[in-house]
Formats: C-alpha cells, structure tokens, sequence
C-alpha cells in the first residue's frame, strides 16, 4: 500500500497538472477570441443557425406525418436537444484532438512532447473554439421547448436525470473522441473515423431507437455504448419502454458508462503517445 501512494500521488499531480495548463491555454485563445466580439458573436450565431438546420429538417418532415417510429416532435425534440448540447459541449472542449493526425503527419506534435503539460491538454486546447457554444445554445433551446411542451409526470428523480443526461452524455462523446485519436497514431489520419462515431452518432440518436434494428441497438448500448447519451435517459423522462427491454434504472447509468468508456480510451491514449515517432524533421 506505502509503495502505491506515490505512484497515485503523482497521478493526481499529473491530472492537475493537465487542467492547469489546458485552463491557460483555453484562456489565451478565449481573449484572443473576444479581441473581435462582432466577429465572435457572428461566428455563434452562424454555428448556432447552421446546426439548427438538422432540426429544421426534423420540423419539415413532420409537416408531412403525425409521429415517427411512434414518437411525436415535441418527443423528437428532447433526444435531438439533448444530443446536440451533449455533442456540443464535448466539441467545445475536446473537439480539437481529430486534428492529431494533422500533427502527427507535419511533425508539429513534436513541439508538444517537449513542453511541461500533458500532450492531450495541449491538442484538447489548441485553438479553441469558443463559437461552439452556437451548437449548445441551440440544442438546449430546442430541449427546453421539448420539456416546455411535454406532458411528463415528473418526479425528482427525472429532473435531476436531465442535466446528468446532458453532462454524462457529453463525457462518453469526449471519450470517443479520445478513443479516436489515439486511433490516429496507428492510423496516421482517421479524423473521419472519429468523426462517424460523434456526428454520426449524434444523428442516429436524433431520432427514436425504435426505428432502428435490433442488432444496431444492441451495438450502440454494449459495444459503443452511446445509446447511455441520450436513448436509455430519454425514454425514461418521457415513460416509454426500452426495445430491448432493460430495466428503467439503467437510465440512471450514464455516469458510470461515461467513467467505463473513458478508462479504455485514455489507456489507448498513452500507449498511443508511447508508440509515437518523430518524423525527424
């Protein structure tokens, strides 16, 4: 036990660490950000509006059929608002790292190892965009008229699965994308990849689970695991069974799925750092 203590000790010195300086780093491109607030609060809008155009699309086909998959808008609406603002948080703090294999090809990762801060809080914070915030906005405008419209008996425990749902969801988002990127190493360039797991994902779960095949669901809840973002929460608040019949607690999971998804990843991170070799240039 006295021989593990300062292995933990130093790994607890290692996460602070890698806040402190991910902190620095968001906040010299925050005030690099906000030296132009037109040109900021521009780029928010167009980010905001272009995103809401998924849900633009959602609205018109629902101007043609009453429900969908047995799901009504306002329904539609809540797995599309929380989605969006799950994705978008994760995209705002830890969207960045698909560019890793941009780095790893210019050798411009190099000049990451040689600094005092962890290699992920520097590609996490690298040119941080703050106009993200558009994404979340909108995806948590859309959730409120969902919740506005909804008629749900509300307990306790539903409002406070709410904005776990929200937070938790963006945790397994931001560990795949961890995931993603250390596939990058082996790789050298799979942005792509990653990406069909977080867009793509997110847009799958626009739309009710009970569209989609058994053995796609199957897939999303216990192998990639992102039907915790927003189905499983979802179906709960709004009083519907799961398709493939789980307990209505597992909604309450989301949290430990998150912790689950992001161990392997971060593992997959640092044997992906270690493997790593210079281009030599």
């Amino acid at each position: 036990m006295v021989a593990t203590a300062p292995a933990a000790e130093r790994r607890r010195g290692r996460v602070r660490e890698g806040l402190r300086g991910y902190g620095l780093i968001v906040g010299m491109w925050i005030r690099s950000t906000m030296t132009y607030r037109a040109s900021f609060a521009l780029s928010v809008f167009g980010n905001a509006a272009i995103t809401f155009l998924d849900f633009l699309a959602i609205y018109i086909m629902f101007s043609h059929v009453d429900v969908l998959g047995g799901f009504t808008l306002p329904e539609i609406a809540l797995l599309y608002g929380s989605c969006s603002a799950s994705l978008g948080l994760a995209d705002l703090l830890m969207g960045n790292t698909d560019r890793i294999g941009v780095r790893i090809r210019d050798g411009s990762l190099d000049t990451m190892l040689v600094r005092p801060v962890p290699v992920l809080a520097q590609v996490a914070a690298d040119r941080f965009a703050l106009r993200r915030l558009g994404r979340v906005g909108q995806g948590l405008g859309v959730l409120g008229w969902a919740l506005w419209t909804l008629d749900v008996d509300w307990t306790a425990g539903k409002v406070l699965l709410v904005p776990v749902m929200i937070v938790a969801g963006a945790a397994i988002f931001a560990a795949v994308m961890v995931a993603g990127a250390a596939f990058q190493f082996l790789a050298g360039d799979a942005a792509e990849v990653q990406n069909s797991f977080t867009y793509g994902g997110c847009t799958m779960l626009q739309y009710p689970p009970t569209i989609f095949a058994k053995d796609l669901l199957r897939g999303v809840t216990f192998v990639v695991p992102l039907a915790f973002v927003n189905w499983l929460p979802a179906l709960y608040v709004l009083g519907r069974p799961d398709p493939l019949g789980l307990p209505g607690w597992v909604a309450y999971l989301s949290p430990l799925v998150a912790f689950a998804v992001f161990l392997p990843a971060s593992l997959a991170w640092r044997a992906g750092v270690r493997s790593y070799r210079s281009t030599g240039s």
